[in-house]
């Protein structure tokens, strides 16, 4: 997993750099952020491919890929933050989870702007760049931050941010430099592997296989303030 994303970050990257030349043009960048979008999914199939050749895939880009293997799935998100990378902004990242038998067994997060790598295993723990991750411990709702969708900050109350990276928001929880986390209407592959994240840092997820993978209701936060979060979103 590593491997792929390092792979497919370095065309990235370099066509993150041509990004900023075409927003002044008029046809704009849209179209070229597609091909980008495809060409990361691509270099990710190939090279995860190489390693387990009959695991099948779920991408938001190609959908569902069926192999011989069809109870272990890569679920990636090539770009996760397009809008971002599209208008130039430097907050983006490849996500890949490998779900297992309907449970999500590995996820990594890589921002490649910030060079930060966030990878967890089950009942391994979770890390950024090989040091371990650990939720907020602030229990104060009135000193925590949270991130969501732009409802999500209309709703809620709560200190709450909008970075258009649901991927980085969910490794930032991971982290501790989020509290917590809620979207609705999200997709597998923008949670999937920051969902695992959370919960080997010490932190706590809803069910997310209660939904459909295209129609997500997450929720997301630190053990310490879990509780909290939930109450203010009863009616979100």
């Amino acid at each position: 997993m590593i491997k792929a994303a390092e792979k497919a970050s370095k065309s990235m990257i370099r066509d993150f750099g041509e990004v900023e030349k075409l927003q002044v043009s008029k046809k704009g960048p849209y179209d070229f952020v597609t091909k980008t979008d495809k060409y990361v999914e691509k270099i990710l199939i190939e090279e995860l491919s190489k390693a387990k050749k009959n695991y099948s895939f779920i991408s938001e880009e190609t959908g569902e890929i069926n192999n011989k293997d069809k109870e272990n799935i890569w679920v990636i998100d090539p770009i996760d933050g397009t809008t971002n990378f599209l208008h130039g902004i430097p907050h983006f990242a490849i996500c890949i989870a490998l779900q297992s038998k309907g449970v999500i067994v590995s996820g990594l997060i890589f921002d490649p702007v910030k060079d930060e790598m966030y990878f967890s295993e089950r009942n391994k723990g979770a890390f950024m760049n090989n040091q371990r991750l650990r939720v907020s411990k602030k229990n104060s709702i009135e000193n925590c931050l949270f991130s969501s969708n732009q409802e999500g900050v209309k709703f809620s109350d709560l200190n709450t941010r909008c970075t258009g990276c649901a991927a980085l928001d969910l490794a930032y929880v991971a982290s501790g430099r989020l509290d917590g986390f809620f979207h609705n209407k999200i997709n597998l592959w923008d949670v999937a592997a920051g969902s695992l994240m959370i919960e080997e840092a010490g932190g706590i997820v809803n069910d997310l296989s209660k939904f459909e993978i295209n129609n997500i209701n997450i929720r997301a936060a630190s053990g310490a303030i879990n509780e909290k979060m939930l109450k203010k979103l009863e009616n979100f």
